[in-house]
């Protein structure tokens, strides 16, 4: 029952909180307009991963008033901490985005809150102590500076890749629940069912908010959605197990997206945190694509690298899909960005 119950309660909690987000968004101005890189039209409200915090967050809290014999039991006996610290975690970001959202704050801002929420992952045990050794048995346990390092960067590159993601309509959500379904599938094989529901209550709120979110979008997930989707993505990673390659390989063509544009901006001596139409969504757009079409085309990959991530276990084979995934991502964004004549801003 509950893993029908909570991602339905997560859906139906979405449903109803984005039209009220979207109202207090018109309320408090904090709607997109067109211009620059966005070409949608009219006024689109630009907070309304509100509800996709309100849907997720209510349906955990929900798993916390079922009765107990409704719920699969644990086998972490530190469950309830990382519960604890993704609760606050996704409260953090969502707040800190909010403010962004109303302020639009610089980057430097930007990258010391998503530190603070790395901090408090870590603070609840939700870190990178070990991954697997694809060269030999055994995994390879890192020393605490290399936890905390390991850490923060994938808490930050989690939340600037789903940020940086967002140029499209329904593109960040779409991706986010796939890879939500992607660790539930992997929790539940695993055995790992009480925390396979955080994972469920990510895709019934991710699935709602992209009813509103679908192209052409009613409004806009804005960086309270970017922020906490991003956070909840790396957290749940995490507690799958350390499923650092697994998200590694949903993700693939996001995050080399991103660290394509940090060297193109590089290169021509642009600000690496300036908004620019450089992201491959963009490229893709200029060429002609439909935003419905860009979509699609990421849902394919995406869940074509995940499928591979849950069929297999083996570490090497994995490392052989991710240089795959280089190959065949990095062509997709040579070929995108080869004409220099495709506008840049």
């Amino acid at each position: 029952m509950p893993y029908l119950l909570i991602p339905l309660a997560a859906l139906l909690l979405t449903l109803l909180l984005t039209p009220i987000s979207r109202r207090l968004g018109r309320r408090w101005n904090l709607v997109d307009r067109p211009g620059g890189r966005r070409r949608h039209h009219g006024l689109v409200p630009r907070v309304g991963g509100l509800a996709m915090y309100g849907g997720f967050v209510g349906a955990l809290l929900l798993t916390r008033l079922l009765p107990e014999s409704w719920l699969p039991a644990s086998t972490d006996p530190k469950e309830g901490i990382r519960f604890t610290g993704l609760l606050l975690g996704t409260t953090f970001v969502a707040l800190f985005g909010l403010l962004d959202d109303r302020f639009e704050f610089g980057s430097r801002p930007q990258y010391a809150a998503q530190i603070v929420a790395a901090l408090i992952s870590i603070a609840f045990i939700i870190f990178i102590e070990r991954v697997n050794n694809p060269f030999g048995p055994g995994p390879i346990v890192f020393p605490w500076p290399i936890v905390w390092l390991l850490t923060i960067l994938w808490f930050m590159g989690a939340i600037n890749t789903v940020n940086w993601l967002d140029g499209v309509d329904g593109l960040a959500t779409t991706v986010g629940a796939i890879v939500a379904v992607v660790l539930a599938v992997h929790m539940l094989r695993t055995g790992q069912h009480s925390v396979s529901l955080l994972a469920l209550a990510l895709l019934g709120s991710t699935t709602g908010f992209l009813i509103f979110n679908w192209p052409p979008a009613q409004v806009f997930m804005g960086s309270v959605g970017a922020y906490f989707l991003g956070y909840t993505l790396a957290a749940l990673g995490l507690i799958a197990g350390a499923r650092v390659a697994t998200v590694l390989l949903v993700m693939g063509l996001p995050i080399l997206d991103v660290a394509w544009l940090i060297w193109w901006r590089w290169r021509h001596g642009r600000p690496l945190g300036q908004g620019d139409r450089n992201h491959l969504h963009f490229r893709l757009l200029d060429r002609g694509y439909s935003q419905r079409q860009i979509v699609i085309g990421y849902a394919i990959f995406c869940t074509l690298f995940g499928a591979i991530s849950l069929l297999t276990a083996r570490t090497s084979v994995k490392v052989g899909a991710l240089l795959a995934l280089l190959l065949l991502g990095g062509s997709i964004i040579r070929w995108a960005s080869a004409d220099e004549h495709l506008p840049t801003r």
